[in-house]
């Protein structure tokens, strides 16, 4: 399923998908919250929660059995920076100002009875890495970046990272699937740039703002148009007792991971070599 989002996004709080209505069984809410320079905005207690800093300069203050903290994020941009994540239990209360310039973020929701320690993610901590590489003539080289899974944060119902996806390419390759919900939020650079979702057999055209919602057990790869490069935001809730670790390939497509496979290459007419005559 995918959510268009044609027109800027306004400041204050904006809920994209939501745990109540049709979209119930993706297990969280999705929101983008827009702060203007030198604004305030609060979340009360009742979920946990992550607040994912897309641009901007702001301070995270927040408050869990009486205790208050304070941490600083700064971002340029989403395309060439690690995010600043704040990840809270249900008993938090937190606030983001803006300390200059206009903010964003993106704040993901859901319930979890778990107490745990607020934990604020750095730049630093995101695991970045090259996936693809070596593989499928580098038409599947992406950047894809992990702030947290089951591996470092197992009280979490979350799992949440970026990935960049380099303009040509093709990303969430080869195409995979896993039982838990997904959501994927696109931004483009430059701005009017698209791309290709698949969602088992469906193709959706995907623009800047654009929300995919990926369900049990569809494959979901993506590609980016030449000439734009395509970042989202991936947001995985775990299942009780089903919690997501790793994704299930799909058996025909495992073959194009292995770096010896044999994968068709272009060349000029008429050339052995590919040199042109």
């Amino acid at each position: 399923m995918q959510i268009k989002h044609a027109e800027l996004f306004s400041k204050g709080y904006e809920v994209l998908v939501s745990r109540n209505g049709p979209n119930a069984d993706m297990l969280q809410d999705f929101a983008h919250l827009g702060i203007a320079e030198g604004g305030k905005w609060t979340s009360p207690a009742g979920d946990e929660r992550a607040f994912l800093l897309a641009r901007g300069n702001v301070e995270f203050s927040w408050n869990s059995r009486g205790k208050s903290q304070s941490a600083r994020g700064r971002r340029k941009n989403l395309f060439d920076e690690n995010p600043s994540v704040l990840n809270v239990p249900a008993d938090a209360e937190v606030s983001v100002q803006s300390l200059s310039g206009d903010a964003e973020l993106y704040v993901m929701a859901t319930s979890n009875p778990v107490y745990f320690t607020p934990r604020f993610y750095t730049p630093q901590e995101c695991r970045g890495e090259e996936r693809g590489k070596g593989t499928m003539n580098e038409t599947s080289t992406r950047v894809v970046r992990t702030v947290f899974d089951d591996s470092n944060a197992p009280w979490s119902n979350l799992v949440v990272g970026e990935v960049i996806t380099i303009p040509g390419k093709w990303s969430s390759y080869p195409p995979h699937h896993h039982a838990q919900p997904e959501i994927y939020h696109y931004r483009m650079l430059p701005e009017q740039g698209f791309g290709i979702a698949v969602i088992g057999e469906k193709p959706y055209f995907v623009t800047d703002r654009d929300t995919v919602l990926i369900r049990d057990g569809q494959d979901h790869p993506q590609v980016a148009a030449p000439g734009y490069a395509m970042w989202y935001l991936w947001v995985i809730r775990h299942l009780e007792g089903n919690r997501y670790r790793n994704p299930t390939f799909t058996k025909a497509h495992e073959w194009v991971q292995d770096p010896k496979a044999k994968i068709w290459a272009f060349k000029p007419e008429g050339t052995a070599t590919g040199e042109q005559r």
